[in-house]
C-alpha cells in the first residue's frame, strides 16, 4: 500500500517516485482535486516530475470535503480563523498516520520523546475545540510519560516555577508555546534555563502587536536565558511539520518538502534563494490532498532548509504563524 511507503522514503530519489504515485492515486480519487486538475487541462499522464504537479490552493479547505472517495473522517481538524472569517476544514481518514507523521518527525529532530518533559503554553488553541497541534501535542505529553508534562493556559507562576525546578534538576524539558503566551510568561519571570527547548508556535492571536522573528526571538532568549528558540511550521491542512533549532531556518522530514513558487506565476517553481510563494508536499496527507499552494511567502536555501517570510498580499492572518517574519 501507498501509506506503508510513507515513513520509509531514504532518499530524493524514494520522495519523488512516491510523490508521483501519490499524485496519480489522488487524481484518480480526491473529486476535487481531479476536477482542480482538469480545469487546468493538465495530463496526468504528462506529470512526470514534483515541479509538474499541479498544487492545490489552501482556499480549497475552506469551503470544500477534500477526501478520498469511498473514507469517511476519523477527526475534523479546523483553523482558528479570525472573527467572521470562513475556517478551513481539514478530513483525516487515518488518525493513526497523523500520529506516526507527528511521532516519527519530532523523533528526526529531537530524539525520543520519552526522554522530555513537555510543558505546552498553548492557551488560544485550548480555548477551542478542533486544533491538530493541541491534538498532536496532547499526543507527545501522553507518549513522553512523564508526570510532569502537561498543559498551561494562564498559571504562569505554576509553569515557571515548574520550569526552573525541572531544569535544574537537569532534566531535558520542552516548552512549546504560542508566540503571545511565551512574552506574557517571560515578562512575568525572568528565567535562566540550562536543559530547556523553547519553542514558538508562532501567532500572537490578536493578543499582541504583530512583531518580525528576529525581535520575538531575542526577547523570549534574554528571557529564558537560552541560546536560539526553537520553532514549528505546520497548519490545519498538513499532517506534517517542519523545525527550526534557531535563526529562523526549517527542515522538513523525509516524507515533508517545501518549494517555492513564483510570486506573479503561481504554476512556476522559483530558483533557490528567490523569494515567493510557499508550496508543501506533505506526503503524509495522502487521504486529503498532499499538494498545497500555502498563502505564506518563503524562500529556499541551497541545503534544503527554508524560511517563512510573512503573508502574501490580501491573505488573511493565519493563527498558527506571525504575520511578520525578518
Amino acid at each position: 500500500m501507498l501509506a506503508d511507503k510513507i515513513f520509509q522514503i531514504k532518499d530524493n530519489a524514494d520522495f519523488e517516485q512516491l510523490a508521483l504515485e501519490i499524485f496519480r492515486f489522488q487524481y484518480a480519487n480526491v473529486e476535487v482535486y481531479r476536477t482542480y486538475v482538469d480545469l487546468l487541462r493538465i495530463h496526468p499522464e504528462s506529470v512526470d516530475t514534483i515541479g509538474a504537479i499541479p498544487f492545490l490552493p489552501i482556499q480549497f479547505f475552506k469551503t470544500q470535503q477534500i477526501i478520498t472517495k469511498g473514507y469517511k473522517p476519523e477527526v475534523e481538524f479546523t483553523s482558528s480563523g479570525t472573527t467572521g472569517s470562513e475556517t478551513s476544514r481539514h478530513l483525516v481518514a487515518d488518525v493513526n498516520l497523523y500520529k506516526q507523521s507527528f511521532t516519527q518527525g519530532f523523533k528526526s529532530f529531537y530524539g525520543d520523546i520519552s526522554n522530555y518533559t513537555i510543558l505546552a503554553l498553548l492557551p488560544a488553541y485550548l480555548e477551542r475545540t478542533g486544533s491538530s497541534l493541541v491534538f498532536m501535542v496532547d499526543d507527545l505529553i501522553r507518549q513522553s510519560g512523564s508526570s510532569e508534562s502537561g498543559f498551561y493556559l494562564y498559571q504562569f507562576d505554576e509553569l515557571a516555577s515548574k520550569l526552573q525546578r525541572l531544569d535544574s534538576e537537569g532534566l531535558k524539558c520542552l516548552l512549546i508555546g504560542v508566540s503571545f503566551a511565551l512574552l506574557d510568561l517571560s515578562e512575568q519571570h525572568k528565567l535562566q534555563l540550562r536543559n530547556t527547548i523553547v519553542m514558538e508556535t508562532g501567532g500572537m492571536k490578536g493578543r499582541r502587536k504583530e512583531m518580525i522573528r528576529e525581535e520575538l526571538h531575542t526577547q523570549l532568549k534574554l528571557a529564558y536565558g537560552v541560546g536560539s528558540i526553537h520553532s514549528e511550521y505546520g497548519m490545519t491542512e498538513l499532517l506534517s511539520q517542519a523545525y527550526s533549532k534557531g535563526d529562523g531556518l526549517f527542515q522538513c522530514p523525509p516524507w515533508m518538502r517545501v518549494l517555492i513558487r513564483e510570486t506573479n506565476d503561481p504554476f512556476s517553481l522559483a530558483p533557490v534563494e528567490t523569494t515567493g510563494g510557499i508550496n508543501i508536499i506533505d506526503l503524509a496527507n495522502i487521504y486529503s490532498c498532499a499538494f498545497i499552494q500555502t498563502q505564506d511567502m518563503g524562500k529556499l536555501h541551497p541545503n534544503g532548509y527554508f524560511e517563512v517570510l510573512g503573508r502574501m498580499d490580501s491573505a488573511p492572518i493565519r493563527g498558527c504563524n506571525l504575520l511578520v517574519y525578518g
